[in-house]
């Protein structure tokens, strides 16, 4: 077989779905989470120093994207140990919802 042949079989395989491209956007996807959650950090801290408070929302935004991905990967898999994950983020998640919510109500 050529390589040309053996390309196109694969191609034909996979749906014409290039996989060097898919695996490439799924690190990128990992990387910029890696990235915001850095950030987040950051802009929590200086946010405490300087102006004594932590916006909650941010991180509401944050844990929110990490449950819904655990979600979609729990829906896929149906695997149980991706279960435990899902819940963690779901509490992290609705616990900032509900910190945002009461410091936009001046209660924090």
């Amino acid at each position: 077989m050529e390589k040309d042949e053996i390309l196109a079989k694969a191609q034909k395989e996979n749906n014409g779905i290039d996989l060097a491209d898919k695996s490439a956007q799924k690190d990128g996807a990992w990387i910029a989470y890696i990235v915001c959650v850095i950030l987040v950090i950051i802009v929590d801290t200086v946010n405490g120093f300087v102006l004594h408070n932590v916006n909650r929302g941010i991180d509401f935004v944050l844990f929110s994207a990490a449950f819904v991905v655990f979600l979609v990967k729990f829906i896929r898999l149906r695997k149980k140990h991706e279960l435990i994950p899902l819940i963690i983020w779901g509490a992290l998640s609705v616990s900032m919802l509900v910190v945002w919510i009461l410091q936009l109500c001046k209660v924090f």
